[in-house]
């Protein structure tokens, strides 16, 4: 049987924009949720300013409490070497970098042009694997941009060379805001692979104009088996008009699962998880599977 792996990414980009003030206690019970579920890499957290993201301002507490040396990995975001400190103050084993295939993007999200935000890694990723911490990279805008548009698949290979050329043990390609197509996804995907072993590569589609389990499929189909998702399609991107959240992870998981792929989830934990943080955050899931299945008894 085939196989492929899903990345939660809810309990840092699904979380991260939230407005209300989320208890520490709902954040590792999602946590630690997910993990029952059989997700085996969840993304906890971010070492990001507090102050431009508040919600990531208790992401050591929540490791705290997390075995970071069991078979779970729990990764974190890094944008820099205080982020990197942290990190490995808190003993993590995987942190995450990320670049902008969209230089109108990047100056917008981190006030720098994609080579200067790839510059800033140079230190972080050398420090990292000196640690032995792996790393890896993310790249947004791989289809399209909200202040450029159409982004060339011809960019998006050169910073996912970039990322794997540095030492990113995988770079994740995220449509940021949902725009994308199979057929775009497949060319996309064709420029890259030129530059990236496919096995090195992952998708993170957003599912805007309901096109993420599409996306996913085509990027299977072209030899992708990583996926990064999140639990009841939290999520969004800021910068982005109308740009709704990551795919659900339950509705990936339905996906792959009735290809015939393994994915070691539970969907039924996965779908009793994404209504726990839905009710938490006093909404519906974002997702056709709780719904299709209904909340759990």
């Amino acid at each position: 049987m085939d196989k492929a792996r899903i990345v939660e990414v809810g309990p840092r980009d699904g979380l991260q924009n939230e407005k209300g003030v989320i208890p520490l206690a709902t954040k590792v019970e999602l946590v630690q949720r997910l993990a029952e579920s059989g997700l085996s890499t969840i993304e906890a957290g971010a070492f990001v300013s507090p102050k431009w993201v508040p919600q990531m301002a208790d992401t050591a507490a929540v490791l705290a409490t997390l075995d970071l040396g069991g078979p779970v990995h729990y990764p974190v975001l890094v944008p820099n070497d205080w982020g990197l400190d942290a990190a490995l103050e808190a003993g993590v084993r995987e942190i995450a970098v990320f670049g902008a295939a969209s230089e109108a993007f990047s100056q917008k999200n981190i006030n720098a042009t994609i080579s200067e935000s790839l510059k800033r890694f140079e230190s972080v990723m050398h420090r990292a694997q000196q640690a032995g911490i792996r790393v890896r990279g993310y790249v947004s805008c791989v289809v399209g941009c909200p202040y450029e548009g159409e982004v060339a698949p011809r960019k998006v290979a050169e910073v996912a060379a970039e990322l794997h050329a540095m030492g990113c043990y995988e770079v994740s390609l995220g449509d940021t805001i949902g725009v994308g197509t199979p057929r775009q996804v497949q060319a996309m995907l064709e420029a890259v692979m030129r530059t990236v072993p496919v096995e090195r590569l992952a998708g993170h589609f957003h599912d805007t104009y309901g096109m993420a389990v599409a996306n996913i499929h085509a990027a299977y189909a072209a030899g992708v088996r990583t996926f990064d998702a999140s639990v009841a399609g939290l999520g969004g991107c800021p910068y982005a008009q109308g740009a709704s959240g990551n795919v659900a992870t339950e509705d990936v998981a339905y996906l792959l699962h009735g290809l015939g792929v393994e994915t070691g989830i539970d969907l039924s934990r996965l779908v009793a998880t994404a209504w726990f943080i839905a009710d938490a955050l006093g909404r519906a899931p974002a997702s056709r599977v709780a719904h299709a299945l209904g909340r759990p008894a």
